[in-house]
C-alpha cells in the first residue's frame, strides 16, 4: 500500500466520538500516524477532518479555520448539558415568545459574543476535564471567552422548535448558543440536534461514510495537503542549489523577495521552483519558512 499523506473528510455517525473515529481509521488504514482536526460531541454529526501521514503537521492550521453547523433546538426547558441528553433541570409554562421575538433574540447573537463554557465539556480547569467535574456534581465558575458568530441563516420556527444554520469561529459550543437563546427569551432552551456542516476549507458534501472508506478505496477519497491549504497565498521561490539546499535543511532564509503582492497575509504555501514544498509565515523581518510538508 502506497504511503498515504493527506486528509480524509468524514461523515461522523452518532453516537461516536471523535477519537474513536481516528481509532476505526487506524485499524481499516493500518497506520497510526493519524489525526482529527477539532473535536464533535459524540451526539453531533457532520464533518470531521481527519489528517493522514505528512497531513498531521497541518492540525492546527486545519483547526482554527470557520465552522458551520446545521441545529435544532426547543424552547422550553434547559438541561444539565445543554442539550437533549442531559437531564431537565428548568422548565417554563408561560406562552412561548412570538416569531418576531424569536427572530431577533437569535440575531443578536451575530458579531462577537461573551460565551460561558459548558460543564460537561473536554474544556480543563486545573488540570480537570469539566465533565469529569460536572459528573461528579460539581459546578465550578468559568469565565467568559469571547467567541464569534459570523452568520445565522436559514432560520425555521416551528412552534417551540426551532432550526438554523451557523457559521462561527472555533471554540464555539452551539448548544451554548441554544440555551443563552432560551435565556434571552425567558423561556429557557436546549440542543436538540446538531450536524457540522462546514469546517473551512471542507463541506458536508466532500464527507464519505465511516463504513464506506476501507484500504482499498481510500485514494479515491484522500485529499492532498495543498489542496487542502487551498485558502492560502501562494509564494513561487526560484531557487538555485545553494538556497535550495538551505530551505531543505531548515535554515531560516529570508523569502520574502519572492512575494508578489503588497499586503502581507499571515501564511502562505510556498513552492521551491514549482514544487510546493510547506508553508511560510510572513513577520516583519520577513518571510520564512514554517511547515516543510514535501519531500
Amino acid at each position: 500500500m502506497l504511503e498515504l499523506n493527506g486528509v480524509i473528510v468524514i461523515n461522523k455517525p452518532q453516537n461516536m466520538t471523535s477519537h474513536d473515529v481516528v481509532a476505526i481509521l487506524r485499524r481499516k488504514l493500518k497506520t497510526k500516524k493519524i489525526g482529527h482536526t477539532g473535536t464533535l460531541d459524540p451526539m453531533a454529526t457532520g464533518v470531521l477532518p481527519i489528517c493522514i501521514g505528512k497531513a498531521t503537521k497541518i492540525v492546527d492550521f486545519l483547526m482554527d479555520r470557520k465552522k458551520g453547523y446545521a441545529c435544532e433546538m426547543v424552547l422550553g426547558s434547559s438541561t444539565d448539558t445543554q442539550d437533549q441528553w442531559g437531564t431537565v433541570i428548568e422548565h417554563s409554562d408561560q406562552p412561548l415568545p412570538s416569531k418576531h421575538e424569536i427572530l431577533n433574540a437569535i440575531q443578536s447573537f451575530i458579531g462577537e459574543i461573551d460565551q460561558i463554557p459548558p460543564m460537561y465539556s473536554a474544556l480543563k480547569v486545573g488540570g480537570e476535564k469539566l465533565v469529569d467535574l460536572a459528573r461528579q456534581g460539581i459546578v465550578i465558575e468559568r469565565e467568559p471567552r469571547k467567541r464569534t458568530i459570523y452568520s445565522i441563516d436559514s432560520i425555521v420556527i416551528d412552534g417551540a422548535i426551532i432550526r438554523f444554520e451557523v457559521i462561527c469561529a472555533k471554540g464555539t459550543y452551539i448548544r451554548t448558543l441554544c440555551h443563552d437563546i432560551g435565556s434571552v427569551l425567558g423561556c429557557y432552551g436546549h440542543m436538540t440536534q446538531l450536524n457540522r456542516i462546514l469546517s473551512e476549507p471542507f463541506d458536508i458534501q466532500q464527507a464519505i461514510e465511516l463504513e464506506a472508506l476501507n484500504a482499498d478505496n481510500v485514494h479515491e477519497y484522500i485529499i492532498d495537503i495543498e489542496k487542502a491549504l487551498s485558502w492560502l497565498p501562494s509564494v513561487f521561490v526560484s531557487a538555485q542549489a545553494k538556497l535550495e539546499m538551505q530551505i531543505n535543511n531548515g535554515v531560516k532564509v529570508d523569502l520574502s523577495e519572492f512575494m508578489r503582492e503588497k499586503s502581507r497575509q499571515s501564511l502562505y504555501k510556498i513552492y521551491v521552483n514549482n514544487h510546493f514544498r510547506g508553508i511560510g509565515e510572513w513577520s516583519p523581518t520577513g518571510l520564512y519558512m514554517k511547515k516543510i510538508l514535501t519531500d
